[in-house]
């Protein structure tokens, strides 16, 4: 499932973001992965080292496979902002929102059928 929310303010920290745009709520029960800056928001967050002490073996296996799958996730943000469609979007207010909300809801159709 793809879900996309009205974007913030630049300086709107990412975990108050996430709770702010109702997103949560709609993906309960999903797995939802997130960087370190979404720590006690319910999503699969990687493992932090803590002081004096290294990450267990299993930890890092966690953290790289993590890794993976948030890789592929940015290289898709990354190539989606070369369309020129969703470049000029972004000049116009709401539009990127709008064209983000477009393809979410066409890729959810398609896994539907």
């Amino acid at each position: 499932m793809v879900a996309a929310a009205h974007p913030v303010p630049g300086t709107t920290a990412d975990a108050h973001a996430w709770r702010a745009s109702g997103l949560s709520d709609r993906c309960q029960g999903v797995t939802v992965l997130g960087d370190g800056a979404y720590l006690n928001c319910g999503m699969v967050v990687p493992h932090r080292k803590r002081p004096r002490r290294p990450l267990l073996p299993g930890e890092e296996a966690d953290n790289a496979a993590h890794r993976k799958v948030r890789a592929r996730v940015e290289h898709v943000i990354g190539r989606m902002k070369n369309y020129k469609i969703l470049r000029d979007c972004r000049q116009r207010g709401d539009g990127l929102h709008h064209a983000v909300q477009a393809v979410a809801l066409m890729h959810n159709l398609a896994l539907a059928s």
